[in-house]
């Protein structure tokens, strides 16, 4: 009697997989996605290993030794560097500098290999054709006959150009446009991405290449292919941005080889994007003049404090009035106009209401409460918060000023940029003040305002 055949059907989009056919995805809701696929193939002969295992104690550590990549941001968030055979993924929106970015760094990492004398570093693009690649390297400064550009969309020819080449590092730009002629579907369906990341991640691991794969995202912001796509690689990467700014951030969302609570920030201008080690000049405006409705905090984007400043602005208008708001929590802003209401007396039923931040810096963490009602308390009143205050902490429903988590981080970058007074919760007092910072402690939202501003 013949053996049971099993069926399996999969969604094209997201991977999902059923043992029967059904003209809706359970997982991810898309219409006529289900197709039936090849049943799995039963596992072959044992076959003899190549090396016998060994004790972890005598495997060498020396193939993990990390490579800088010549840009400082992107070996903070990598941990230092690239380790040979890694497999990384960097995804990003469209036209957020992802390209250029890695463009940029395959330039840098070409003119070190060739002092080195390592092997040149192969580029291909997918996307572009090689002389819109070249006018971009041009425009960046990013040209290094040590770079190799190939334009392809084949995976059997990109692995004969590694095979001729034999680089250092590879750079496939992006994973979403290779399609392996081996397996059935468009380049960018699932069992294409999972075909093509499979290849490339194995080739990496058997040949210690560190490979570098470009990522297109959806419109939820997650990242396009399957799910498995992420766990096949080592290092996966999120590039954010908003296209109407400059700043652009680095994150680490899986890391196998360092922390992912390191955050790079980048400057993209005319002449590409260049690494921002210091990033208090895009998020502070000028601050040797006091303007009504402005308050500085510090956020924490993984491990690193960053200085925001909040701008508030409220206007008289008739008819219902408006709550805008732009790299601020809009809830923890509502909750802010309601405690300046309740505990200070302060009415803004009949007031347009704005706050923002600047520079695309982004606050929505609760430790910015503080700063986004005095802010609003500093609008209301027109009256301007003395240059050199910082105001750090959570604000509760009662008004209390709640402890929140970094706070010596915090202080020492305050310290640091020159700022001279810092408010933080009664609760954190007992943490040591940086030389040149006086750090006054306070218990609610009453006396924080009375600390910095005259209302009565």
């Amino acid at each position: 009697m013949a053996a049971k055949t099993n069926t399996a059907f999969e969604c094209t989009d997201c991977g999902w997989t059923t043992h029967k056919w059904v003209g809706r995805c359970a997982q991810c809701g898309e219409w006529g996605t289900v197709v039936e696929v090849a049943p799995a193939q039963s596992t072959g002969p044992i076959s003899v290993p190549h090396s016998p295992a060994q004790p972890i104690t005598q495997v060498s550590a020396q193939a993990s030794i990390k490579q800088p990549t010549g840009v400082s941001e992107l070996d903070r968030v990598l941990g230092g560097g690239i380790v040979p055979g890694v497999a990384i993924l960097l995804a990003g929106e469209p036209g957020v500098g992802k390209s250029t970015l890695l463009l940029d760094m395959a330039a840098r990492a070409a003119a070190e290999a060739k002092r080195a004398g390592r092997s040149k570093v192969l580029y291909v693009t997918g996307e572009e054709s090689a002389s819109q690649v070249r006018s971009r390297a041009e425009r960046i400064g990013a040209l290094d006959d040590y770079l190799l550009l190939a334009s392809e969309t084949d995976l059997t020819r990109i692995r004969g150009h590694i095979s001729e080449a034999k680089p250092s590092l590879l750079i496939v730009d992006s994973v979403q446009t290779i399609a392996d002629p081996q397996v059935d579907g468009a380049a960018g369906g699932v069992a294409q991405v999972k075909a093509v990341t499979s290849a490339l991640v194995g080739l990496a691991k058997s040949t210690d290449l560190p490979v570098l794969l470009v990522g297109h995202v959806t419109k939820d912001g997650s990242i396009a292919g399957p799910r498995v796509l992420e766990h096949l690689v080592d290092v996966v990467c999120q590039f954010e941005g908003d296209r109407h700014s400059r700043l652009r951030l680095l994150r680490a969302v899986k890391n196998r080889y360092g922390a992912t609570d390191e955050v790079g920030c980048f400057e993209l201008n005319d002449s590409g994007i260049v690494g921002v080690a210091d990033p208090a000049g895009i998020f502070l405006s000028a601050r040797d003049r006091s303007v009504p409705g402005t308050c500085v905090t510090v956020a924490l984007e993984g491990r690193r404090p960053m200085p925001v400043e909040v701008q508030a602005l409220s206007v008289t208008a008739p008819g219902s009035p408006r709550r805008t708001t732009a790299g601020v929590d809009s809830s923890r802003v509502a909750m802010a106009l309601a405690v300046l209401q309740s505990r200070m007396r302060i009415e803004f039923d009949r007031q347009d209401v704005f706050v923002s931040t600047i520079g695309g810096a982004r606050a929505m963490e609760p430790a910015a409460d503080i700063a986004v009602i005095l802010a609003l308390a500093s609008a209301a009143a027109q009256l301007p918060i003395a240059p050199g205050v910082i105001a750090i902490g959570e604000v509760s429903l009662t008004g209390e000023l709640r402890p929140v988590v970094g706070l010596n981080q915090r202080l020492n970058e305050a310290a640091r940029l020159g700022f001279k007074l810092a408010l933080i919760p009664r609760t954190n007092e007992r943490i040591p003040a940086p030389n040149g910072l006086e750090v006054r402690p306070v218990s609610d939202v009453v006396a924080a305002i009375s600390e910095v501003l005259p209302l009565h």
